[in-house]
């Protein structure tokens, strides 16, 4: 096999046209094969193999820069680039990022987990080069047609584009939304000449010659005459405007094609965009057939296409969605909204009853939330649902248009806490933080499907402003779901254990490991009280003084301890000189790539991390 001998970019420069195409093919079987096991992103990845191949065949890797959007696509990229055999512990704890890593090797130029930030970051790496006199050094963005929806992306392109000499190329991997119109061979076969030498050439001569003759303006009009060229085969681009020189469509599967028109773009010294069109799962029927369900995904049968299935509780996203739809049907005025994750919010099944009350805005999270506040303010009651890791990106918003303006707008925070094998740019660790700090805010965890369904319901009901409920990824706790609703006061608290040697204010996943731990201290001689902490804001005050005698609380959360519950809690007591606070959360980290159960046992919040906590605090102390 050719793979066998890859172990770098250089490796691959020394085949020929015909290796580099059965190699794209031994990658594609190594992917699909190492992903069937540990599940990923499967079919961008199949999308890019001859992309990738082409840009390190052509460019001096790792001295000219590639900078690859989000991570999504780059899987061949990991396994040429040395991480051959590492990448069959894709996502796995003790493994390699599903993402681009700094940290994994020095061709993961810069790290990326959140989209459309691939041209903002190749332009400063353009400029600090430029700076330090390393004008020869190439720099390449990669990014899919998917992330151009963010406005970030449209802004990196204007500030890029301002000055025509600014030596950047953007790698536009178009894999479904057909930006522009495909117009075959012609096209083609345009871009790859007009970067060709002999044009460069002339193009260079023709500009030189009309400032010699002192003609006004002798670039632009060199400009518009290379336009005029292009315009006669091809139709104008949007890119043209931001002063990109749009070259393309290009079949992005074909690797000679590819490599012609990365050597030609080579030897520019412009703002360059190359529209390269790929098929997502290229090369895997079931990917090519359904690319959204293979865009990431768990284990998987190869020879079928069938996903693993196992019998769990249901998702606390499918409970949402489920809820959502029913709450809807009796109150028109329920829209829902999310950001290019209809199908991971589960609000694709929103859509196919309420179709004209779905709004999916793609990789635009602050738009989203703009969008809802202006719909608040007409009166309708609109739902976000988004990632916890990616409402980050609306932070502005969230203070500025939402709570300022104090609209009724609810959040549903999907992947909150630990989300697993996507690692520490998807971890959901900060939200409890960054929304507990934004006043008129109310942020409820549920601790359990159930409480979600009730809690969900009840955001309806409670008073004006905003309001927000985190939930994790995955199966719920298997508690009953039951059809009626009950409504949950804002701002109460359960206590579910009285004792009297301290209490555990517990919320979300950490409310069930609680009970458990404290259930087997009891055995031991130390009482604890547990308490559903199910809002973060406004706490329960009642409660709070309930257990102010006591010597000590433990606070656990899924949240990183700093500015978290625990925090809160703290600030609370530290008020009234109470007890002890100690907070048992994520240590003001990062944690790592793994399973959700490995990565809670990692940062000390399975179950025995909870249990060695709080017993070492009373072994080392007189508490009990």
């Amino acid at each position: 096999m050719l793979l066998e001998k890859i172990s770098s970019p250089e490796d691959l420069r020394k085949l020929n046209i015909d290796e580099l195409n059965t190699l794209a093919d031994e990658i594609r079987r190594y992917i699909i094969q190492v992903v069937s096991r540990t599940g990923g992103h499967l079919a961008p990845s199949l999308g890019a193999v001859e992309l990738t191949l082409a840009l390190h065949y052509v460019f001096d890797t790792p001295k000219d820069v590639i900078v690859w959007d989000v991570g999504h696509q780059a899987y061949a990229h990991k396994i040429i680039t040395g991480r051959k055999n590492d990448f069959k512990k894709l996502r796995q704890f003790g493994g390699i990022s599903g993402f681009l890593s700094r940290d994994e090797s020095e061709y993961d130029v810069f790290g990326a987990g959140h989209s459309s930030t691939s041209i903002s970051a190749a332009l400063g790496i353009r400029e600090a080069l430029d700076k330090k006199g390393e004008k020869d050094t190439k720099v390449i963005a990669v990014i899919g047609d998917g992330a151009l929806t963010a406005g970030v992306a449209f802004e990196a392109l204007n500030n890029a584009g301002a000055k025509e000499d600014k030596d950047i190329i953007v790698i536009l991997n178009d894999n479904g939304m057909s930006i522009s119109p495909n117009v075959g061979a012609i096209a083609s076969f345009l871009s790859r000449k007009m970067t060709g030498k002999l044009m460069t050439s002339l193009r260079n001569d023709v500009k030189n010659f009309l400032k010699k003759l002192g003609v006004p303006g002798a670039i632009d009009l060199v400009r518009r005459i290379e336009d005029s060229m292009k315009s006669i085969i091809s139709p104008s681009s949007l890119f043209e405007s931001f002063g990109f020189t749009y070259l393309g469509p290009i079949n992005g599967h074909k690797i000679e094609e590819l490599i012609e028109v990365f050597r030609n773009a080579k030897i520019q010294k412009r703002p360059l965009l190359i529209h390269v069109l790929t098929k997502k799962g290229k090369g895997y029927a079931p990917a090519e057939m359904n690319p959204e369900k293979f865009h990431g995904v768990g284990p998987f049968d190869v020879s079928s296409g069938e996903f693993s299935k196992s019998k769990k509780p249901p998702s606390y996203t499918s409970i949402f969605s489920n809820t959502l739809i029913k709450l809807a049907k009796s109150d028109e005025d329920i829209v829902a909204i999310t950001a290019a994750m209809p199908s991971g919010t589960g609000l694709n099944k929103f859509k196919e009853v309420f179709p004209d009350r779905f709004y999916d805005v793609g990789i635009a999270e602050q738009h989203a939330v703009l969008l809802a506040a202006g719909m608040a303010i007409k009166g309708l009651k609109p739902v976000v649902a988004i990632y916890s890791t990616f409402l980050q990106r609306a932070f502005d918003q969230l203070i500025h248009d939402i709570a300022l303006q104090n609209l009724s707008v609810i959040f549903a925070l999907d992947r909150a806490g630990i989300v697993g094998e996507d690692g520490p740019t998807h971890h959901g660790i900060f939200d409890l933080s960054y929304l507990r700090l934004i006043p008129g805010f109310t942020v409820a965890v549920p601790k359990d499907e159930n409480e979600l369904k009730d809690l969900l319901y009840s955001a309806f009901q409670w008073g004006s402003g905003p309001k927000a409920i985190r939930y994790p990824r995955g199966a719920g706790v298997g508690v009953e779901v039951t059809e009626a609703f009950n409504l949950i006061p804002e701002g109460q608290w359960e206590i579910l254990k009285e004792g009297h040697s301290g209490v555990i204010f517990a919320t979300g996943y950490g409310v069930y490991p609680s009970l458990r731990v404290a259930d087997k201290l009891a055995a031991e001689g130390i009482n604890l009280a547990v308490v559903n902490a199910r809002f973060i804001k406004p706490l329960d005050d009642k409660i709070l003084k309930n257990y102010l005698h006591l010597p000590v609380v433990f606070v656990v959360e899924e949240n990183n301890i700093v500015g978290g519950l625990g925090g809160a809690i703290s600030e609370y007591y530290c008020d009234d000189k109470g007890p002890i606070v100690f907070r048992i959360g994520i240590k003001d980290m990062f944690p790592p790539v793994g399973s959700q159960s490995d990565v809670r046992k990692f940062v000390g919040l399975d179950e025995e991390g909870i249990y060695l906590q709080i017993k070492n605090l009373y072994s080392r102390t007189s508490l009990s």
